[in-house]
């Protein structure tokens, strides 16, 4: 197996030279021979458990984030705007699952060493960079878009994805190719790289990449997530207010129409003069039932209809029809998504914490092994993404029941 370490390197000063390259002092020679003897013995080993959940983990996040895929691309229900950005995102978990994490899961099960070239490692390190910045960018892109129909609801479109939606979908994927292209460029080829070891080895680009990643993103979203909720709290106190004074109009009117004569009472040619009358009654009738008990040579001759309150209809504000409203199938995904921040959070936190402070504090000891944990908790975030849709939103989980039942059967 190739562990880095060419044949020979042992006996020969010459081949040590040869091999770390030209120009190197005799004290870089012999510290990057100690660095490659080191990862020789260290690839002796093999992490079998690492290897196991690893391949368990991309079965779950390929298996999972497809069956997200599909279930909007094929049932009706959750064709909605914001699950064609959770389908974004679960297309970023999938590439994740197919292009980082078989490399990611052969370096742990190596026991961290790198025995691949640098150009491979380069390659992962962009895709893992951008992969994980689409993913928060994404998340970002989904409290733009719910701020939006909360706060501006006329402007809003919740029957297809429109020009902003779709300059926002473009953008989390540029972005996050932008923040990542460094590494494309060389900026990971820094003297004295040790060809053992897979990881960004420019300092000021982790400060960088981690900034613009995730400590910016995050607090845009939380304060567009909380600026939405008390949005959504607004409108929910304003629905409830409109209900309780249309319930009080209607006690009114109960209580007018209580006082009214029967209609039984009534002589018996005044029930088809009231139908006959009815039909030339205006688009707009009289909200207000009279209150004085007609009489039947009145009402032959008059041209004023008389109304019993079971005819009274009410016409709706013309202005109030065109405005925007929140379903129920909305709010319910509302619900969903601070789970899924939640949870987003809880994974990459403590590996973009760690992940800085190796970088800029050169005497903070930050073990490997701890390292490693923080890296595999944030890669099983991809995972936890169905999980939390077929918990939380019941045409989800009605789907994948379904995928799951034709499957077995």
């Amino acid at each position: 197996m190739n562990t880095g370490v060419p044949p020979g390197l042992q006996e020969s000063p010459l081949s040590a030279e040869l091999w770390l390259g030209p120009g190197r002092s005799d004290t870089g020679a012999a510290a990057g021979m100690e660095a490659n003897l080191s990862a020789a013995a260290a690839a002796g080993e093999r992490n079998v458990p690492a290897l196991v959940f690893g391949v368990l983990l991309i079965v779950v996040i390929i298996c999972g984030n497809l069956l997200v895929c599909l279930s909007v691309l094929t049932e009706k229900a959750l064709k909605t705007t914001t699950n064609y950005f959770i389908v974004s995102l679960a297309v970023a978990d999938l590439m994740l699952a197919v292009l980082v994490l078989p490399l990611f899961v052969y370096s742990e099960f190596q026991d961290g060493v790198w025995a691949l070239s640098a150009t491979i490692c380069d390659g992962l390190m962009t895709m893992d960079v951008m992969l994980c910045t689409a993913s928060i960018f994404n998340l970002c892109a989904i409290s733009i878009d719910r701020f939006i129909a909360v706060l501006i609801p006329l402007n809003y479109n919740r029957k297809h994805v429109d020009l902003r939606q779709t300059v926002l979908l473009s953008a989390t994927w540029i972005l996050a190719l932008a923040v990542a292209s460094p590494i494309m460029f060389g900026i990971n080829n820094v003297p004295g790289r040790d060809p053992s070891e897979c990881k960004l080895e420019n300092n000021d680009y982790v400060l960088y990449s981690s900034v613009c990643s995730f400590f910016i993103p995050c607090p845009i979203m939380l304060l567009l997530y909380c600026g939405m909720f008390r949005g959504l709290h607004r409108w929910e106190e304003t629905r409830k207010a409109k209900l309780k004074s249309s319930i009080q109009a209607c006690r009114k009117l109960q209580e007018a129409a209580a006082s009214l004569t029967p209609l039984a009472s009534l002589p018996p040619p005044l029930p088809p003069i009231i139908e006959r009358e009815l039909t030339d009654i205006p688009d707009e009738p009289s909200t207000i039932p009279s209150t004085e008990p007609p009489h039947h040579s009145e009402c032959k001759h008059s041209p004023i209809p008389m109304v019993s309150f079971a005819e009274i209809k009410f016409n709706p504000n013309p202005n109030r029809r065109k405005r925007a409203k929140i379903n129920s199938r909305e709010r319910k995904a509302m619900k969903v998504l601070p789970v899924v921040v939640g949870a987003f959070l809880l994974c990459w936190t403590p590996f973009f914490v760690l992940h800085i402070l190796r970088a800029q504090c050169q005497d903070c000891n930050v073990p490997p092994a701890l390292m490693s944990v923080v890296t595999w908790l944030g890669y099983v975030n991809s995972a936890l993404n169905p999980v939390i849709y077929t918990v939380f939103n019941t045409e989800f989980r009605n789907f994948f029941k379904k995928v799951l039942h034709s499957c077995c059967s």
